[in-house]
Formats: C-alpha cells, sequence, structure tokens
C-alpha cells in the first residue's frame, strides 16, 4: 500500500529537519544551522500555542509571556552565578538539566495564575485579559533595571548540558530537535486522548460538555498550564541560542508572530506549526534582505495564505490539515 499524502508529508518535513546538519556545510554552514534551530525552538512555542487555538478554541493573545520568563530564568540563573550573588539563598546556575525544568515550572506557574482568572471569561474578553496580563509582566521587566531593564540581559555563554558545555552549533541543533520531538509526541498523546477529545469537546459545545459531567474550566486549565510549560522551554532554549534575553521576548508582537505562525502553518494539526514556523522565518530572512519594510511584503504573503489555503500551509501539502 502506498503513502498516502499526508504521511508523505509528514515524512518529508520529518526528513528535512534530520538533513539539516548534513547538508548545512554546503549551504553556508552555521548560518544555516542557527536559522534551522530559530525555526525548530519557535516551531516548540507555536505548537503550544496551537494546543491552546487549534485544540481548545483558546485565543490567547498573550503567549509570549511563558516564553520570556522561561528564557528569562535562565537569564537571571546564569547573572547569579557569573556574579556571585544568591537569589532567594540560591547561588544560580549554568546546567541546563537545572534551569530548563526550572524554566518550565516558572512559566507553568505563571500560566496556572493568569489562566485560572482568564479561563472565567471568553471571547474577546479571554483575548484582552491575557494581552494585560502579558503586557503587564512585559512591563515588570522593563522596570528591573538591575536585570537590565529595556536593554535586556547576556550571558556569557550557553547552558551546559550534563556538565558538558554547548558549543558545537550542530549539537545545539540536535538538543533543540529532540526537544521539539518530544513536544510533538507529549502533545499528539494528549490529543488522542479522552483528554485531548474532552478538549476538542469544550470547543465545540462548552455546555453540552458540561452537561455530560466534563469540568470544562478544569481541562482548559491544564491544558493553559501545559502549553505554558512548553513555551517556556521554547524561551529557554531560545535564550541559549542567542545567548541573550529581553523584554521584547515578552511583548504582544512576540505572541502575534506565534499566532500568525499557527494560523499560516495550518490549525489543529501536529506539523502545521513546524511549517507556519519555518516558512515566516524564511520568507521574514528573504525579505529582509531585499528591504527593511520587509512587513509591508510580508503583510500581502499572509493575506495570499489566508485567501489560497484557509487551513493553513500544512493543509494545502498535506491535503487534510489535521495529523
Amino acid at each position: 500500500m502506498g503513502l498516502n499524502r499526508q504521511t508523505f508529508a509528514a515524512l518529508l518535513v520529518i526528513a528535512c529537519l534530520i538533513a539539516v546538519p548534513y547538508v548545512a556545510p554546503m549551504l553556508g554552514g552555521n548560518y544555516v544551522i542557527t536559522l534551522a534551530t530559530r525555526v525548530v525552538i519557535l516551531a516548540i512555542a507555536a505548537s503550544s500555542l496551537d494546543l491552546l487555538i487549534g485544540r481548545g478554541a483558546l485565543v490567547s493573545f498573550g503567549h509570549a509571556a511563558y516564553f520570556g520568563l522561561g528564557g528569562y530564568v535562565v537569564g537571571i540563573a546564569a547573572f547569579h552565578l557569573a556574579n556571585d550573588v544568591p537569589i532567594f539563598g540560591w547561588a544560580g546556575s549554568n546546567e541546563a538539566l537545572v534551569v530548563w525544568p526550572l524554566a518550565m515550572l516558572v512559566s507553568g506557574f505563571a500560566a496556572l495564575l493568569i489562566g485560572a482568572l482568564s479561563l472565567r471569561t471568553s471571547g474577546v474578553y479571554f483575548i484582552m485579559i491575557t494581552l494585560a496580563f502579558a503586557q503587564m509582566i512585559y512591563f515588570v521587566f522593563i522596570a528591573l533595571k538591575y536585570y537590565g531593564g529595556d536593554d535586556g540581559l547576556s550571558m556569557t555563554s550557553r547552558n551546559l548540558f550534563a556538565g558538558t558545555r554547548i558549543t558545537n552549533a550542530q549539537t545545539f541543533y540536535w538538543i533543540c530537535l529532540s526537544a521539539l520531538g518530544l513536544c510533538l509526541l507529549i502533545q499528539w498523546r494528549l490529543v488522542v486522548s479522552r483528554f485531548g477529545m474532552a478538549l476538542r469537546g469544550a470547543a465545540s459545545n462548552e455546555r453540552r460538555m458540561a452537561a455530560l459531567g466534563f469540568s470544562v474550566y478544569g481541562y482548559r486549565l491544564v491544558a493553559f498550564v501545559i502549553a505554558g510549560m512548553m513555551a517556556g522551554l521554547a524561551g529557554a532554549l531560545w535564550a541559549n541560542l542567542n545567548r541573550f534575553v529581553s523584554p521584547d521576548m515578552l511583548g504582544w508582537v512576540r505572541s502575534g508572530e506565534f499566532m500568525v505562525m499557527v494560523i499560516m502553518g495550518g490549525l489543529s494539526s501536529l506539523f502545521g506549526p513546524i511549517v507556519g514556523a519555518a516558512a515566516f522565518l524564511l520568507v521574514e530572512t528573504a525579505l529582509a534582505g531585499w528591504t527593511e519594510h520587509w512587513q509591508v511584503a510580508f503583510g500581502p504573503f499572509v493575506l495570499l495564505v489566508a485567501l489560497f489555503a484557509p487551513r493553513g500551509i500544512w493543509g494545502l501539502v498535506s491535503g487534510k490539515g489535521k495529523p
């Protein structure tokens, strides 16, 4: 039996991601690896947002808050370690296996608090309250001059991974790709489980699910926390990639970019956010090399995708738009 169109498209995406380190030396070396690493990291953040928008019909416009918090946990931990200044009695750390889970926990806790309040609203009120909370966090970090304020916070080096310094761009790419694979596996298990079906059921008919005895609020809050933790992991990886964190990671512009990636790639799909992140960054890179006003040309591109691929690029390529 031959492969169907969707399976072939999925295998092609996986093959492209795996092939990057091998073909990069022929295309531009570390520049290509770095660009691909950016795609992978942003795909993690976009896929976590798709869990909310695509599966739960929860349009969160403040998702960058968790992305930025994850990055700042890594940056602040490295800052206190480098300056030998304890924070709450902790000397800081540069070990990835310590600070990355911590970044996920902090982002998840923030998502728990924000979600607990935001999910009591719906529609445009939900969108605005998630945006409001994210902007509050954004302005908090702008006001924290101790951690750089507007100027951000630099890291002298990437985190150690199990005691080993990650200096090689290919090694870091494989780590990020493994993280993406793990996040997608978790999401797939969630989607096909009773939890995922309840989440989709609540998106379709909240009153009916509540009448059947499902705690709609509880399911949505758990999804909100999981999405926040995954975005926090993406933020931690982004901080390591750039060795720099700034309030821009928390801003509404970044949240909007995540939303564009999800919608452009294809809602309710495992591979859609990957394709969306790749398309976003590749088009941005190409247009930025042509003009500094690349956003003017990027707008019509997004419009064309919306007109001719209503299920996103993944839906157009795979023929379905859903995994």
